[in-house]
């Protein structure tokens, strides 16, 4: 279902770019000082927003957009800071999905079917992509092996 919605997201906005992708979107992307945190996603009276650290890398940041751009199309009614505060419901599932959109967003198979004439491994891809190591495991193939 992931990998679906993120090829529809690709092909209507023409592009994998988190990003471009928001700001088609009217989503507002802020960069900001957040500690420890790389980001989050929250909404105030109908307006989206991502929130990313200024401080991470320029890779990290473009991760982070995946990954909150994926809680706004998979997960836009739910503040996991607040279930991780207030309650013991669990945000793993949530996180990984998230996850894996931000994966399948920066990986589309299109990417990696032109790296496979590379000879790329998937970490070697992950890596060209910026993809987090360890994330690469979250790539869903299409009949496609790298």
């Amino acid at each position: 279902m992931i990998k679906k919605t993120v090829a529809q997201l690709i092909k209507k906005h023409r592009t994998n770019d988190p990003f471009e992708i928001a700001s088609q979107k009217n989503i507002l992307v802020l960069f900001e000082l957040l500690g420890d945190m790389l980001g989050y996603y929250n909404s105030s009276r109908r307006l989206q927003m991502i929130h990313i650290n200024n401080t991470a890398s320029q890779q990290d940041q473009r991760f982070t957009c995946a990954h909150e751009l994926g809680h706004v199309i998979l997960h836009p009614n739910v503040n996991t800071p607040f279930l991780r505060r207030h309650t013991l419901y669990s945000v793993d599932r949530i996180e990984r999905e998230a996850n894996q959109f931000a994966v399948e967003l920066l990986m589309p198979d299109e990417l990696l079917y032109e790296s496979k004439h590379k000879n790329f491994t998937m970490q070697e891809a992950a890596v060209i992509y910026g993809v987090p190591s360890g994330l690469e495991s979250l790539k869903k193939l299409s009949d496609l092996e790298i």
